[in-house]
Formats: C-alpha cells, structure tokens, sequence
C-alpha cells in the first residue's frame, strides 16, 4: 500500500513538474512583454503548413471585400474562403469610400480576419502612394518627381509624414511604395512615380520618404505610421525601349554604383519594413527568381530583416511569361528559394507550395522563413495588441490643414521656372490685366483659382479648347485635330494682353501600362501630342507674352515650346492646390525655387542622356539638332539673380582618412526673398575605368533675404570618391578630382583637390 501510495505521488510528482516546466519555459505569443522574436518563435510551431502559407499570400480587395447597403461588412464567398486560414494582408480595402468609412470597414474587416483564424493573426492591410495615399478622401500632394523637384529632402520627409498618419488612420498598415527606381528614358509611362534621374538625389528623396511615412520607425509600433515596402528591387526604371515588362540590361558596375544605393539606404538608413521585386530581369536573370540579389545582396550584405513581397503575379510569370521555370510549381520554388516571402495576387503560386512540401519537405524550412519575416512585421506594427482605428481620431487626422498647407508649400518649393525670356514674369497684380487662360491641360477650377490668388485688376478669361486623347484608360487614342477649337483658342489670346498656356500631358498620355496586351501606357517618342505646338506658335505670332504652365508625368521634347513661349514654368503633376500655387508664382507671392530633377533631351534619339553619363559619351553631337539638351539637370531659374563667388577648399589634399570641405558664397541680388539649391558635383578626373563626367555629392536649399549673402559648406569624404572597379570591388583610387558648386549640372565655380594614398 506504501509502495502504490508512492508510486502515486511520484506520479502526480512528473505531471506537477511537466505542467511547471510548460508553464515557466513555454512562451505565449499573446504576452505583449515577450520581445518581436520570442513572440514569433513562439506562434510558428503552432501553426499547420497551410495556415503558413496562408500568412504568404496577399489578396485585392477588388474580388469581394465592400460594405452593404446597410455600410456593413460584406465579403464574397471567395474571400470568405481565403480568409479561413488567415491571410498576410488584403491590397486597398475601402479605397473608394473616405477615410471614415474606410476604417469602419477596416475594422469590421479585421476583426471577422482575427475572430476567424485559429489563432487569431490579423491581417496586413495596404495601399500605395503616388500623390499622397492612394485613396478617397486623403491628402493630394504632387507625385515623387514633382517633390524631388524640390531639391528638399526635409519638405519630402514631412510629405510622407501625412501619408503615413492618414493611411495609418484608415486602417492601413502598409504602403508599396515609395521607388527607389532611377529613371532616365522618358518614354516609361511610370516615370513620375520615381524621383528622377540622378541616384544621390533619389537616395536622399527615398531615405526621407521612408522615415516620414513610417514615423521614423518610432510611429510603427505606436499605431500611427505605415511601413514602407521600398520597390522595385532593381533596375526596373531602366526597361529596354522604355518598354514596361522588356528585359533589363545593366553592366554590373551600374547596378553598384548607380542602381542599388538607394534601396541600400532604405535598407541601412531608413530601417524599411519591406522590399518588392521588380517586373523584370536583369542581364537575363529573373529578378523573382533571384537569391543572388534578393537573399545575398539585399540580406546578406545589407542585413534586410524585412519581408519581400512580389509584384503583381510575378512568381507565377516565371512560368509563363519569363519562361525561366518549367512549370508553374517550379515558379513557386524558385520564387521561395530566391527570397520572395509574399505572393502578391496569384492563384498559380504560391498556393501550391503545400502539395509541394508533401514532395519536398525541406521546402518547409524556406516557408517557416518566410512567414517569420511577416509575423515579425505584423508584431512590429503592434497589430497583435492593437489591431483597430480610433475612428474618433480619424475624424480629426485625416486632411487637417495643416496638411493641406504642407501641399501648398510642396508645390511653391516643386514649380521649376525653365525660361524666363525678358522678365516676363512674375506678371503684376497692381496693373490692370486681362489674362487669357488657355489650352487642354486647362482644369474646371483653374480660373477659379487664379482668381483667388490675383486680385480684382485682373480679369481672365478661360478655355480648354480641346482634350488630348479620348481618354479611354486602356489604351488612349489620339484625337483629331480640330481646326475650329484652335482658331477659338487664338481669338480668346487676340482679346487678351497676355496668355497662359496649360500644355504638356495627362495621366492618359503617360501612365502604368499593365500586363494585359489591351492597356499601353509607354510611348515611343516623346513630343507634345496633337496640335500643341501649332497653338503656342499661332498665338505667339499675335505679338502678345505666353506664358507656358507645363504638367506632365514624363519629360517632353519641348523644342518649339522653348523656342516660342516668353516664359515656360515646368509643374510637373502638382498637388490638389496646384493652379492655386502656380498663380502665386506667376503673380510673384513666392519665387519659384524648383530645379529639374532629370535633363530635359531636345529629342528621344539622345536617349540615354543623363547629365552623369561617362565622359565619353559627350565627345560628339548629332546631325541636324542643338547641342546638348534644352535644359539641364539641376536647372531651373529664380525671380532674382544668385550670385556666386568666393569658392575655396578647406586643403589641396585629401587621404582615405581625412575630409575636406568645400565651400562657396551665394547672394541674392534681387529685391525679393528666394530660395535657391546649391549643387555640389565632383568629377574624377583619371579612373582605373572609365568615370561619370560628373556626379552629384551635395546639394542644400537656402533662403535669402534681398541683398544678403550666405557662405554654404559641403564636406567630401573619401566615401563619395569610391567606384567599382576594374575587379568588380568598391576603390578609392588617388588622382585629380574638380569639384563644381554651382546652380545646376552646367552653371557652376570649380575647384580642384588630389587624392593621395
């Protein structure tokens, strides 16, 4: 009986310590004082290999996820069905309605994902941002190469600070976006969703993007930021043909030197949560089915703990359009293997890798991977502890003024004054005026707006005229061209004293062209389309000033328009204020201060013109056309004269462990405040290979009062002087180096140092 009665405590001894043991060395996933990684390692074991992939699929809104008539949550049965297991996140819930509604519904969404997954895992939800968040109701600033324009990494910075409150106060979590893609060829029809042409400009623009929109990283986990996801890694922006979806062809010492450094810094600097892949290849190699570049360059040199999402279906068009995989399970493992965590959108993908891993069991180690890296970005979110809106708070945040303000001062900072033939502007609000305001790029409210901004001595008149396309989204045709339009649009300039042109293109004539043979978006040249140019020489030939407010969302061969127009502003795609803030600039409120984020070709047969091209490719000029472009990178005019004088080197030598700094005085020569961005270029007079003919190192936007001067310094490290060389590794290589501090690429003081080693 002692023996049983032993036997019994010794018993419930074990069972006593097996359940401490759990309960003191077991750790739940829930308990919000566990750290990111403990909280993760300790949710993946519980999870079934299909609940897994279920955290590596993204699905769009668009196939069944709206609110009823009654405004509550209504989803298809398809969704219903995805949404059994969990799911890493739904692209644009509630895009269409505004951001009250949208967080309603994102919160009822939420909680039906959370309430109807076994272990209650909430869902990314996610957007994009080309002119503030992309979605009803928000914020509209100008698009990522209009704020380049800018040359004002801060303002940039405080843009994305909005865009990251207000999609965090919809109920969004993540933004695919900002690009990090340099873009040079101009008949790309996604080319103003990049910050232009020149890397150290995109890298600051992107770093700054980065932390505005995800709180400095702080705001992530206190719910009132979004991450970012940095695209599209890499090389997309250099399509051949300009051509979306056409290979990509990169020597690999551009891809270092020119390609990579900003998605590096969005990586180093900017701690973005999330990578996508490009479309494309690079020298023949899928970029979704790449380890080299998304698991060795992106994790194992620059230590990315982030996750990487595919772009639309580009897992599975390994398959069936890249043609790089046998079959459509074979996309998926090369997609897994390479690096891609998140399946965007397709059915034919990653949904297989279940079946997959029956074959292939290690394949689950690749999955555990994955679904780590997004279990990780949902816990740094806090959307395990916090997974709804304040919709209280999203009444208050969501267009305050003071973000319709920062559009504002986005825009006056963005317009780039191109010409300026005989101080035609700014015009004058004191004299009495009649205006004429003309052409297609006309809005309902521009005269509304210049109104507002001019006065009651000026008069203006307004009309369209005609539309460029018959703006069918798909694939736009041009219109006819319309004599009788033209012929009105002269008569209203003869009536006036002086004319404002809205010329250029639309988001027709330049957009994304997808995947589907029926929707273009790219174009082959890159002149104005229909009769634009024959309305600025028959209205500049009635003897009258014109005045050309250029909006575009790709560069244009504006060859007769700069040869006619007395003075040309260059907007770009501003914000919702943007008729507004050109009236300003044209009545002279504030002078304009934009400078060109890209050089501007007299035509497409130049093409690749960017102002760093190796030294080499200046040496000959073409046949029959002006010598080199119409206007020049960094270019772009004030309502005053900057002088530049004194330019001086801190020393004549520089070592790989010394700085120098370089610096120059500026003063405003005028009778009124502006601002004006200092250039720093530095050109490498003798390389091992052959170099850029110069590159930009610095730049700084200052203010100056009327007759004011300001001395501004830039410091050169031995950093900026390395390359890839002739053995594919970075050097620093001692020689000759001039420096150029200036107002653009082509209008600068110089100096010289040497580098000795």
């Amino acid at each position: 009986m002692k023996k049983l009665f032993y036997l019994i405590l010794v018993a419930l001894g074990i069972l006593y310590n097996a359940c401490g043991n759990k309960s003191t060395t077991s750790k739940d996933y829930k308990d919000a004082s566990l750290s990111i990684d403990e909280r993760v390692d300790a949710l993946l074991p519980l999870m079934s290999l299909e609940e897994k992939v279920a955290q590596m699929r993204i699905f769009h809104a668009n196939i069944g996820v709206k609110h009823d008539k009654d405004g509550k949550l209504q989803l298809s049965d398809r969704v219903i069905k995805k949404l059994k297991l969990g799911i890493a996140g739904i692209k644009n819930p509630g895009e269409h309605i505004d951001a009250v509604a949208a967080a309603k519904l994102n919160n009822e969404l939420q909680k039906y994902i959370i309430e109807n997954n076994r272990w209650g895992i909430p869902a990314l939800f996610v957007t994009e941002s080309y002119n503030g968040v992309d979605a009803e109701g928000c914020t509209k600033f100008g698009r990522p190469m209009t704020s380049a324009a800018s040359f004002n990494p801060d303002l940039v910075r405080r843009q994305w600070d909005v865009v990251g409150k207000e999609a965090r106060l919809r109920g969004m979590h993540m933004c695919h976006s900002p690009e990090a893609d340099i873009v040079r060829d101009p008949r790309f029809g996604r080319m103003s969703e990049a910050f232009g042409e020149d890397t150290y400009l995109t890298t600051q623009m992107v770093k700054n993007a980065i932390i505005g929109v995800q709180g400095n990283y702080e705001g992530l986990g206190n719910g009132t930021h979004i991450g970012a996801v940095a695209k599209h890694f890499a090389g997309y922006g250099q399509v051949l043909g300009g051509s979306n979806f056409a290979a990509i062809e990169i020597s690999p010492r551009t891809l270092i030197d020119e390609i990579y450094p900003p998605f590096e810094a969005a990586v180093k600097e900017a701690k973005t949560l999330g990578i996508m892949a490009s479309h494309g290849d690079i020298n023949g190699i899928a970029s979704h089915g790449n380890p080299e570049l998304l698991t060795g360059v992106l994790r194992d040199q620059w230590g990315f703990k982030g996750y990487v999402v595919s772009d639309s279906n580009d897992i599975a068009r390994l398959h069936y359009f890249m043609h790089v995989a046998e079959t459509p399970e074979d996309a998926a493992r090369m997609g897994l293997e390479a690096g891609i965590d998140i399946d965007l959108y397709a059915e034919d993908s990653y949904a297989y890798l279940p079946e997959m891993v029956k074959k292939n069991p290690e394949l689950e180690k690749l999955i555990d991977r994955s679904v780590r890296r997004v279990l990780r970005t949902k816990f740094i979110l806090g959307l395990f502890d916090n997974p709804y809106i304040d919709i209280e708070e999203v009444k208050k945040g969501v267009r305050a003024q003071s973000s319709l303000e920062l559009a504002k001062e986005s825009d006056l900072e963005s317009i780039i004054l191109l010409k300026n033939e005989d101080k035609t502007l700014p015009l004058s609000k004191d004299k009495t005026l009649k205006v004429a305001l003309l052409g297609p790029l006309l809005k309902e409210n521009t005269k509304e707006m210049f109104e507002s901004v001019a006065g009651s001595n000026v008069k203006f008149i307004a009309q369209k005229g005609f539309q460029l396309t018959n703006q069918k989204g798909g694939a736009p045709e041009l219109l006819e061209r319309d004599p009788k339009a033209i012929a009105s649009l002269v008569n209203k300039a003869r009536s006036a004293d002086v004319s404002i042109l809205f010329l250029g293109g639309d988001e027709y004539t330049s957009k994304e062209a997808y995947f589907s043979n029926s929707t273009l978006g790219d174009r082959a040249t890159i002149d104005p389309v229909g009769p634009q140019d024959e309305l600025v020489e028959k209205i500049k030939a009635l003897g009258k000033p014109v005045i050309v407010v250029l909006k575009h969302r790709r560069t244009l061969s504006i060859n007769v328009i700069a040869e006619q127009a007395d003075a040309i502003l260059d907007t770009w795609d501003l914000s919702e204020f943007g008729d507004e803030s050109t009236a300003r600039i044209i009545f002279g409120e504030v002078s304009p201060s934009g400078k060109s984020p890209v050089t501007i070709p007299r035509s497409i047969g130049q093409i690749p013109f960017h102002y760093s091209m190796k030294e080499i490719n200046y040496k000959k000029e073409y046949l029959f056309l002006g010598k080199g472009p119409l206007y020049p990178f960094g270019h772009g005019l004030s309502y005053v004269d900057f002088e530049y004088s004194d330019i001086s080197i801190s020393n004549k030598e520089l070592t790989p462990n010394t700085e120098l700094q370089v610096s120059v005085k500026v003063t405003n020569k005028g009778n009124m405040k502006a601002k004006e961005v200092v250039q720093m270029y530095i050109k490498d007079e003798i390389g091992s290979v052959t170099r850029p003919d110069k590159e930009l190192k610095g730049f700084e936007k200052i203010e100056l009062n009327p007759g004011e001067t300001k001395t501004v310094s830039f410091k050169i490290t031995p950093k900026m002087l390395e390359f890839t060389g002739l053995k594919m590794e970075k050097v620093l290589e001692a020689g000759d180096y001039t420096v150029m501090v200036g107002t653009s690429s082509q209008d600068y003081l110089e100096t010289k140092f040497k580098l000795k080693k």
